[in-house]
């Protein structure tokens, strides 16, 4: 079966791509099962020894607008296997096809994939998400080592998000629900709050699934469960932890990402020394304890994107709502501008206090991290 996910992104998309695209993998569906990433910047199709068949993915593909919505259907449409991937309403705007040209290409997607749309309860948050993007350009990273490169200064320095960036990116929420909602035919809802705790039950919850003689889940097949995987994921390039800890010793780290060996060092095991040299004692014992496993799924990962089954292995969760209330300097502003705005959109956005996003983060932590913020709270709060 075909799955398509729709996404404004920093609402887990890619991640639901990539672990549904690997969980289907552990399985039989009579036909290989392909992740093209997003359906409108390029495909490539070509023929593939490995599965004796032509498929498509974002192996080698010009990256672009240059493939024309009757093109991308017609590509869909030459190929036997089965594909997952996603659709980004900025995408679609970016590429400024007429209503007229979207309308059978929302057809054809309606008849043939099977549609989950992804959600956000905190809007608030997922704002910030965006807010920080917009400073980093990155919308994903996928290694510790890429992770500190990109974020170390901002969590030492931090950031002021610029309101009219914030209220914009409110207003492009509302906007995708309503693209949702006047064209796609949604069979489920990913909700990212509740969903990527337990993100291997709603996957393997899916109708997708239902032909399956036996469900087979992370443990099953990598003898890691993808909750423990997550975490050994997140904790590895926690800096996170370490600001809200003590950021004094997130001021000495220094991170030299073109050290050679020692980076080489660093990509094959997957964790950072000087992260956890800072971080409390538990974090070291459940690396050793899970980190031969964690590495092994990650060989099996790396063949799959090899073969072109996925473009990359799934993404790591880049901050925590503790973390963003720590990283932003201008958070009582935008709390306010969004509670403003909350109010006139009552029917999806709920208003927020400095208080609830707190228990909210200490909550969401749980998802990732091994250490505390214990004794935080009040720092944070009065910041």
């Amino acid at each position: 079966m075909n799955v398509l996910i729709l996404t404004p992104d920093a609402v887990g998309s890619t991640l639901l791509q990539r672990v549904l695209t690997i969980t289907m993998q552990f399985h039989d569906f009579g036909r290989p099962v392909i992740n093209l990433h997003e359906l409108t910047n390029g495909l490539n199709k070509f023929y593939s020894p490995d599965f004796n068949q032509e498929i498509l993915n974002k192996q080698q593909a010009k990256w672009g607008y240059h493939q024309s919505l009757e093109e991308i259907v017609s590509l869909l449409e030459s190929v036997t296997h089965w594909k997952t991937a996603r659709l980004a309403q900025y995408h679609i705007n970016g590429r400024q096809d007429t209503i007229q040209q979207q309308l059978p290409f929302y057809n054809y997607l309606n008849e043939n994939f099977f549609i989950i749309a992804c959600r956000r309860k905190n809007v608030f948050e997922h704002a910030l998400s965006w807010a920080i993007t917009s400073v980093t350009k990155k919308l994903n990273v996928y290694s510790n080592q890429e992770k500190l490169t990109i974020f170390l200064d901002l969590y030492k320095k931090g950031i002021t998000v610029d309101v009219d960036n914030f209220t914009w990116t409110l207003q492009r929420y509302k906007n995708y629900l309503d693209w949702c909602d006047k064209h796609f035919q949604v069979a489920s809802y990913f909700w990212y709050e509740r969903d990527v705790p337990n993100i291997e039950r709603f996957i393997l919850d899916l109708p997708v699934f239902a032909s399956q003689k036996k469900l087979l889940g992370w443990k099953d097949s990598f003898n890691i469960d993808f909750a423990t995987y997550n975490k050994c994921h997140f904790v590895g390039g926690d800096i996170g932890s370490i600001a809200l800890e003590n950021k004094e010793k997130l001021l000495a780290i220094g991170f030299d990402p073109d050290r050679g060996s020692d980076l080489e060092k660093f990509r094959k095991d997957g964790f950072l020394p000087e992260v956890l040299r800072a971080m409390p004692s538990g974090v070291a014992d459940f690396v050793n304890t899970h980190g031969s496993q964690f590495r092994q799924a990650n060989q099996s990962i790396a063949r799959m994107v090899e073969l072109g089954i996925v473009v990359s292995a799934p993404p790591i969760k880049k901050q925590t709502t503790l973390e963003k209330l720590y990283l932003i300097k201008n958070i009582d502003q935008l709390i306010d501008i969004y509670n403003t705005w909350a109010a006139d959109h009552a029917e999806f956005a709920d208003l927020v206090s400095k208080d609830q996003l707190f228990e909210q983060g200490i909550v969401e932590r749980e998802t990732y991290a091994i250490a505390g913020p214990s004794n935080r709270g009040s720092d944070l709060l009065a910041s």
